[in-house]
């Protein structure tokens, strides 16, 4: 592991995140799966400006520091090792910025290793983050009442509109933009500082597709692309979409990208991760009336003393 590390700087020095660092991150996430959707390389990189992320080896993990609104937090650690130590570390740093240092979207399998031997600090559910996964044959299928709705919008669909399914290129590429941003021209997303930083993320994914590697596919309909997505293995049994984006023109669009990507793409894997719904209520219905098979829970970490993080007897 030393020299595997051996270009990271130790903490508390930090390095931004290039396209030139996914081979280590690969084969971080490699050794130790990750469950939570964050965790991929093509995520943090795409999210890279807005969370202005760095990272830093500590002892044998990998951690992560982001910002939100000018606000630092960690992100779970990456690795194996005194866990506790780590954890009181990276409070002790963030303890001499901010009044409340925090680890965000911690994993609930990660608290649970923590939690009885974790005095002076606390975890809270963070609802609004965790990740809704689902059998992938289940939402290729769509069989059972449950799913009557989303075979109708489908069927609707096919019947109103000739469309033709393509994989993902680097020539459809300048259309996935083209749709992107009518989509955000539509929303006003220049207003919505959320929608900003998604644009910003799609716009990274797009153009260093071939880099990242990603699977994607897309709808024509007329010749032009009318909805894309774009996606990749998580951990061996289940794959991630980073991003699903269509014209709300076409009605039953959604539904019809989001079966024929993981029908003609990740028929093999039992699951897929579709993020979370960040407490927007029109996202958190979306998400539910597919009737997710479970969902990963991640949590804040906090303090409950006023030690500073820096004890590292435990």
């Amino acid at each position: 592991m030393e020299n595997f590390f051996k270009d990271v700087p130790e903490f508390p020095s930090f390095k931004e995140i290039s396209i030139e660092d996914k081979p280590l991150f690969d084969e971080m996430f490699l050794r130790f799966p990750p469950l939570i959707s964050e965790f991929t390389f093509t995520n943090l990189f795409i999210w890279r400006k807005t969370y202005s992320l760095r990272f830093t080896r500590l002892d044998s993990f990998l951690c992560l520091l982001g910002e939100t609104e000018g606000v630092p937090f960690f992100f779970p650690p990456i690795g194996e090792g005194d866990l506790i130590k780590c954890f009181r570390k990276l409070m002790g740093f963030l303890k001499e910025i901010k009044e409340d240092p925090e680890i965000l979207r911690v994993p609930e399998e990660m608290v649970k290793r923590i939690d009885r031997r974790c005095e002076g600090m606390k975890a809270e559910l963070d609802r609004d983050q965790s990740d809704y996964v689902y059998l992938v044959k289940d939402l290729i299928s769509l069989e059972g009442r449950r799913y009557h709705r989303k075979r109708n919008h489908i069927k609707q669909f096919k019947e109103r509109y000739s469309y033709q399914y393509q994989p993902m290129t680097l020539e459809v590429v300048s259309e996935c933009l083209r749709l992107e941003e009518e989509w955000c021209a539509l929303r006003h997303c220049e207003a919505i500082p959320g929608l900003t930083n998604e644009f910003i993320a799609i716009k990274e994914a797009l153009e260093h597709f071939e880099e990242l590697r990603l699977e994607g596919g897309s709808i024509l309909i007329g010749g032009k692309v009318e909805a894309f997505t774009l996606g990749e293995p998580l951990n061996s049994d289940t794959v991630v979409i980073h991003i699903e984006k269509a014209n709300p023109a076409f009605e039953g669009i959604y539904a019809m990208i989001n079966q024929l990507f993981l029908e003609n793409h990740w028929s093999h894997f039992t699951y897929v991760n579709r993020e979370q719904d960040l407490g927007e209520e029109g996202l958190r219905k979306a998400k539910e009336s597919y009737f997710p098979h479970h969902m990963v829970h991640k949590y804040r970490v906090r303090l409950t003393d006023r030690k500073g993080g820096n004890d590292e007897e435990n």
